[in-house]
């Protein structure tokens, strides 16, 4: 077992944060006050230019704001203007983020279209070099960065921790008249690891408003006890996510769990969801979930979203089931045509419910709502418009009717946009 994995106590209660500064990444902005930013990152061969720009559109396209790319290769590195040019000709605008490791200082002087084509760059301080090289090598990359005026983001990850930075820190808590246990060591080094990493970028030139940092783990506590120190001992903007999260439920509760608490206390500036998805699953999986979590959270609006009750032996038929299914998908294929159209429609609220006990009462807090009858009421359909009920739908083609109200509500009371 690593020492992070040791269980760590259950953090304090931390001060607020002081606001972070902001940086610019191609035309989407990290810090400073503005929203949360959801990003993503491929999973295609990054020398496959065509799979990769298609992936990237889909990410996009689902809603991530940033999207990041393996660069490890010569080929990797040659490949990426070609996928930036792609992603032009299909009216793809999101800026691309290059993740190096190893090799990184190498790649960036070898393809400078590379360096030019990148929005951001991402390095690990724990392996962007070793030994006497690590300096220089970090140096490299930094000033590439100054030289075609990219922001970096510092990643640290206790999967590769800088291990100069853990002897260090061992040797000074031997000398300790209270020792620190190991995870805390293990917790103070990944710290460490990115602060004095972004001090040395500073002392090269980086501008502070040109630093992103992280210092990812993967356990809910561990992570949340790193960023609340990390965000109290500097400005920096900062990059949210638990890391290697894990599948389907677990890595979304996992995650939903952490970043939920650093962001209710104004900590993080941007995030990313960590899923492995399922076989031949889609990547936009994380996407949604980043937005879903910044959604019911209230701090940012990107789709409408669907209330619906979890059923009970009130409503042992599955048509509201089958309702809310149909009226998410419905929304999340639309959403991209709505977005370009209309002006606020992805605040737009609706409701699904399955009997009277609580059908009626949601769908009125609901823009559109409809209380499905349940095992014994009459088999009527109620739709509540803006709290006001409307009309009753029955029969057969109540879920193609709903939609079409749904459709008209959004053609009706959302601005088009000019």
């Amino acid at each position: 077992m690593s020492e992070l994995s040791q269980p760590a106590p259950r953090p304090a209660e931390a001060e607020p944060r002081r606001p972070s500064v902001g940086v610019q990444i191609g035309k989407v902005t990290v810090g400073g006050g503005a929203p949360i930013v959801v990003q993503s990152m491929t999973n295609t061969d990054t020398e496959d230019a065509a799979s990769t720009a298609k992936q990237i559109a889909e990410l996009a396209r689902a809603g991530s704001e940033l999207v990041r790319i393996t660069v490890n290769t010569p080929a990797a590195a040659a490949a990426v203007p070609r996928i930036v040019e792609r992603l032009q000709m299909m009216g793809v605008e999101v800026p691309i983020i290059g993740d190096f490791h190893y090799n990184g200082h190498q790649l960036l002087e070898a393809e400078p279209a590379c360096a030019e084509a990148l929005a951001k760059y991402r390095i690990n301080p724990g392996n962007v070099g070793f030994g006497k090289k690590k300096d220089a090598q970090f140096g490299a990359i930094i000033e590439k960065a100054i030289e075609y005026g990219k922001p970096v983001r510092i990643g640290a990850n206790w999967g590769s921790l800088d291990q100069s930075m853990v002897a260090m820190l061992m040797d000074e808590n031997h000398r300790r008249a209270q020792p620190w246990d190991a995870a805390h060591v293990a917790r103070e080094a990944l710290i460490r690891s990115a602060l004095d990493s972004a001090a040395k970028a500073e002392e090269i030139g980086l501008p502070r408003e040109r630093i992103i940092l992280s210092a990812k783990v993967s356990g809910v506590q561990e992570l949340i006890a790193v960023y609340r120190d990390l965000a109290a001992r500097g400005d920096y903007a900062l990059h949210l996510g638990l890391t290697e999260a894990g599948m389907g439920s677990k890595g979304i509760t996992a995650s939903a769990a952490a970043l939920a608490v650093l962001l209710q206390e104004g900590i993080g500036d941007t995030i990313r969801i960590s899923l492995t998805p399922e076989p031949g699953g889609a990547r936009t999986g994380e996407v949604i979930v980043a937005q879903e979590l910044l959604q019911t959270m209230g701090l940012r609006a990107f789709t409408p979203l669907v209330t619906a009750c979890p059923g009970c032996g009130r409503t042992t038929s599955e048509f509201f089931q089958e309702l809310a299914k149909t009226v998410q998908a419905h929304v999340r294929e639309q959403m991209p045509l709505w977005r370009v159209k209309y002006d606020g429609v992805e605040n737009l609220t609706l409701a699904v419910m399955g009997c009277v006990v609580n059908g009626p009462g949601e769908s009125k807090h609901a823009n559109i709502g409809i209380s499905l009858p349940g095992n014994g009421e009459a088999p009527a359909a109620p739709v509540f418009i803006d709290g006001e009920k409307a009309m009753t739908l029955r029969g057969d083609n109540i879920a193609s009717e709903f939609i079409a109200i749904l459709d008209d509500y959004v053609d009706t009371h959302y601005a088009v946009r000019g």
